[in-house]
Order: structure tokens, then sequence, then C-alpha cells
């Protein structure tokens, strides 16, 4: 079995003193750990709702003014490519919007990355989410099969060697079109699909290079939607084994068990946890706080709650659903974790550390040191 390819996920958001200190250091520590991928999220906000910003909550509101200060990823991922030439570690969006980004420009920024960095670049990309685009006059009546027609698209004006290219489409019909930037030596960026249900599967098998979900799978469903992927490449006549299982995956790592445990019971991290839709709570026999029917990340509204109902819907969260969705423990523990998601298939891990997420900054910023571990040890399973 061959060892497991390592990725890093930079924090992207908004810092003092400057606006990239964060990223910076990210990126650096990815260097010095010689991670295999480096990947900038692409989101107009953040994740954590804001009432929990709060230094009684979230130990890092003592750093960052916001949770919403999210910069945007492809002039990030630019500025990182133009400061940091020496260095060859590929470079990633993880993951663009189909919604609020058309696939002709994403097509466009992706090849010109990948030029300018002589083939580092990599395309993650996926419908998005409510929250990222409906705020923002965004139709999100029919996000999957807009998904579908952007990586067809793209694919299209890819492989359309310059000539004029007319495609109809619901969505993005083509009309005459021209596509005419080269490939870099022929090949175009890996695009690295960020699926989970059905009709999200077979498009990976029909376009994908990598199959790159995050967050909630159990490692046997993993392994059953993996097969259903490379089903799907056969049935389209593509090679299965060419498509690169990988798995997005945050760590809270310590050097204590029960002061991790501790920390995931904390209000910000099991907010965190409603995030997961209900199908994952009711594996773990539990019912989602947000209802039977709740859709998880597609459908979070924790943006609009106040603090009181994030407070009583936090609670509601078992302890067992926010250690299935991360990778938690001392580093033994987390290490034997990684193993058993590479024994049901993973072959390209990216984490994040979400260890600063929790109450007490200090304890946060102190994950670090283990963080840095993780990733050097996680090369050599």
């Amino acid at each position: 079995m061959p060892p497991l390819r390592v990725g890093l996920m930079d924090p992207v958001m908004a810092a003092r003193p400057t606006a990239d200190t964060f990223s910076r250091a990210s990126y650096l520590s990815a260097v010095a750990g010689r991670v295999d991928s480096y990947w900038v999220p692409d989101h107009i906000n953040g994740q954590t709702p804001r009432p929990l910003w709060d230094p009684k909550y979230t130990g890092a509101a003592r750093l960052l003014r916001s949770p919403d200060a999210a910069m945007e990823a492809w002039t990030l991922l630019g500025s990182l490519a133009a400061r940091r030439r020496l260095s060859r570690i590929p470079l990633g969006i993880g993951v663009t919007d189909t919604g609020r980004r058309n696939p002709a420009v994403t097509a466009q920024a992706i090849a010109t990355l990948n030029l300018l960095t002589r083939g580092r670049a990599m395309l993650g990309i996926g419908p998005g989410e409510r929250v990222g685009n409906e705020p923002y006059g965004v139709d999100w009546t029919r996000p999957v099969a807009r998904f579908e027609e952007a990586l067809a698209t793209i694919r299209a004006l890819w492989d359309s060697k310059g000539e004029l290219v007319n495609r109809d489409s619901p969505f993005f019909p083509l009309r005459n079109a021209t596509f005419d930037l080269p490939p870099y030596r022929g090949r175009w960026p890996e695009i690295w699909v960020a699926a989970h249900g059905p009709r999200m599967l077979r498009a990976t098998g029909r376009y994908g290079d990598a199959w790159f979900p995050g967050f909630a799978h159990r490692p046997q469903d993993y392994a059953a939607r993996l097969e259903a992927i490379r089903s799907a490449a056969s049935d389209a006549g593509r090679d299965p084994l060419s498509i690169t299982p990988a798995l997005w995956l945050p760590v809270f790592a310590a050097r204590r068990r029960a002061a991790v445990d501790e920390v995931l019971s904390s209000t910000v991290v099991r907010a965190w946890a409603l995030n997961a839709p209900a199908e994952f709570y009711a594996h773990h026999d539990a019912v989602h706080p947000m209802g039977a029917e709740f859709a998880g990340m597609q459908d979070h509204v924790a943006f609009t709650m106040d603090e009181r109902t994030i407070r009583e819907k936090s609670a509601q969260v078992p302890l067992p659903v926010v250690k299935a969705m991360m990778l938690t423990g001392t580093v033994d523990d987390v290490l034997d974790q990684a193993a058993v998601w590479r024994d049901h298939g993973v072959r390209h891990l990216v984490v994040v550390n979400f260890g600063v997420m929790q109450p007490n900054l200090r304890k946060g910023l102190a994950t670090t040191l283990p963080f840095t571990r993780i990733i050097r040890a996680l090369k050599r399973l």
C-alpha cells in the first residue's frame, strides 16, 4: 500500500497585523512539514455563528475581529503562488462554488494558476452551501443540477482546443464560446470534486480526477461511496483507479485525551457539529437538534440564530457525533483514527487544526505542536 499523502487547509481569515499573517504562517508550516498539497477554502463568510464569536466561547476572538472576515480565495492563491515561487507544493482551491462563480471563469482562473505555477494548481469544486449563496441573491433551487452542468461546461471548454464551443444547458449555455488558454505541458489541472449524494458521486466518476468530500462520513460509508464513484467512472469509459480518494477532516489534538474531550463539549465545537446532516446523527442513534430532515451545512441557519437558541441547540449535540466528525485525541489517537480511514480507501488526507477553536486561547495555541507532529507522522502511515 502506498504511503498516505497529506494536505493542509489554509485558515483564510483576515488577521492582524497584516491580513495574511495566519495564511503565511500556515503556508510556511506546510513547507516545513513537506506536505503534499496546500488548500485555500472558498467562502464569502465563516462557519462560526456570530453570537459565539466572543472570548467566553472562542479564544480566537481575542485575535480575530470577526468569524466572517474570509479573504477571497482566488486572490489569496495568486498571492501565495507569486510569493512562494521556490516551493513546489501543489496549490488547490478547496473548494470553489458552482453557484457564485460561472464555470467559464473558474476554468480560466485555475488554468491561469496552473500556467503560473508550472502545473501545481488543483481545482476543488462543489455546489457550495445555502448560506454562501442565497443571502447574496444567488438562486439555490437546483444546486446539484447546476453543479453537474458546471463540471460539464469546464470539461467542454478545456477539450475545445480553441475551437468555438456551442452547448445547450439550462444554466450555462455556450454560444460560439472560445477558450484558448493552453494546458501546462498538455495537462489541465486536476478536478477534485466535493461530492456526497448519489448524483454528485456519479458526476465525480464522469468528470473528476479526485474525490474530495469533507464531513460527515463514517469510514464504511466512505468506502461504499468510493465504489459508487469507481463504478460511474467505469461506465463512462474511464479508469476507475485513476480517481484519487481524498478526504478533508479537522483535527483536535492535545497531550491528554481528557483535555480534548473537555474542549469537544464546549458550546462552539458542538455548534459546529450542527453542520452534519440528520442522517449522520441517525447513524449514531441520535436525533439532529434541527430536526429529522435537516440537511446539515447545505441548510445551516445558525447564522440567523440568537445566542440563546444556539446554546440550546448545541447542548443537544451528543459527544459521539462531535468525535465522529473529526480526528481527535492525543497524537497516537489521531494517527490510529487516520489509519482507519486509510484502510477504507483514503489516499490523500487534508487536515486543518481546529484546536484553536476553544474558549481558552492559550490552550488553543498550544495545539500547534501536536498538530505539527501529526502532519509529519501521517506521511509515514
